[in-house]
């Protein structure tokens, strides 16, 4: 079995001392977790494509749910964002996809009803959440919208007495296809605005295809989901969402999670190349004492640290509550672009190697793709940004 490791050899100015005794002992439980239930698996599913849905039964027991939701779960009170950040970190260093996974129905799915639903719904579908006795998902993203959701969602939602009746599609929804409970996002005919609503596993008229072909994030199982006249009461739609202002409330949270991740992913890709120039010889020396390779580490660390540092500012301004969209569009911005540099620095360092998933680094590397892209593009978070700083729109 792999050793777990106190520190990591990517923690070089020691962040991991900023949490107290009882988030550093979190912490090292999800780093055991991953390492000795997630880890062994997660190359053979990424080859086929599919999830291990024995996880499930593996976080049941885990303890990592729902830290972040007071009232809910198995921890007294909700952590610090310092530490839910590094879990998602924590995680993300093991494999992207399970991540994401865990962050859709911890983050996106559970958030959406903790922020936007009333107290009554809280108590209704998170406990099951929280014991993942019931799992989430989010369905924001349509087949013919990303980034223009907010004044363009073409999924539509119409009051009809008791219940509302949804019709469209949505796209790339991960754990759709096994979801027991999945927040659909649509606009209301009547006021144009968007709304949320918890469709339940099973309703008439909600399909969910899995997305095949991928060449990132294999084993989330993404879905396209079709709406034909879905019928959801009104006790089901979140009593707190009342425009995609709301909604955006929740992104602004979520949006650093992502941060985090590729955090996550550079740490990962980091700490294969680093274990394997010590490893592998040319010359008849090892490649870490080859003055090209130890650039591209020293690159790569010094990506990390300055990335690590960023967050860490932004979970305590997260902590205090006084965030704003830009911050976590900055984060989310910057370390996404930061990894995609990292990874190919890891990969390069691989040489051939780095293209067998045997070493890791080349899933770390398709991945990558993938987290770059979602919950803003990285050009979408630049003008969140631009528009902070100047005092101009520029979007269209």
């Amino acid at each position: 079995m792999e050793r777990i490791e106190d520190q990591l050899v990517a923690d070089f100015y020691d962040y991991e001392a900023l949490l107290d005794d009882e988030e550093r002992k979190i912490l090292l439980h999800a780093r055991e977790f991953m390492a000795t239930e997630v880890k062994p698996l997660v190359n053979e599913y990424w080859a086929r494509g599919e999830f291990p849905h024995e996880l499930i039964d593996k976080f049941r027991g885990a303890g990592l749910t729902a830290l972040s939701y007071e009232g809910y779960g198995e921890h007294p009170a909700a952590v610090s964002n310092l530490l839910t950040g590094m879990l998602a970190m924590e995680l993300t260093r093991t494999d992207a996809s399970v991540a994401t996974f865990f962050g859709v129905h911890n983050g996106l799915a559970m958030y959406s009803i903790y922020s936007g639903g009333s107290q009554e719904q809280r108590d209704r579908w998170l406990p099951a959440m929280a014991a993942m006795d019931k799992i989430g998902a989010f369905a924001m993203t349509e087949p013919l919208g990303g980034s223009d959701v907010a004044g363009g969602m073409r999924t539509t939602a119409k009051r009809d007495g008791d219940t509302w009746v949804l019709n469209g599609a949505k796209k790339w929804i991960g754990n759709a296809t096994f979801a027991d409970y999945v927040v659909v996002w649509a606009r209301d005919l009547d006021d144009n605005q968007v709304k949320g609503f918890v469709v339940e596993k099973g309703t008439p008229g909600f399909t969910a295809a899995k997305i095949e072909g991928k060449i990132a994030f294999r084993i989330v199982e993404n879905a396209e989901i079709t709406l034909t006249d879905v019928r959801v009461p009104e006790e089901n739609r979140l009593q707190n969402i009342n425009s995609f202002r709301d909604v955006a409330e929740i992104l602004r949270a979520t949006r650093g999670g992502v941060a985090w991740q590729a955090l996550g992913v550079m740490i990962g890709a980091y700490e294969a190349a680093l274990a394997y120039a010590r490893e592998r010889k040319q010359f008849g020396r090892p490649i870490a004492g080859f003055q090209l390779v130890q650039d591209l580490l020293v690159k790569s660390l010094g990506n990390i640290t300055a990335c690590w540092g960023m967050l860490v500012q932004l979970a305590r301004l997260q902590d205090a509550g006084i965030f704003q969209d830009e911050h976590s569009s900055l984060a989310k911005a910057f370390v996404t672009a930061r990894m995609r540099e990292v990874v190919a620095w890891a990969r390069e360092i691989f040489g051939g190697n780095g293209i067998v998933l045997e070493h890791d680094v080349a899933r770390f590397f398709a991945d990558a793709e993938a987290i770059y892209s979602f919950e803003g593009t990285r050009e979408m978070n630049t003008l969140i940004v631009g528009k902070a700083i100047t005092g101009e729109s520029a979007f269209v």
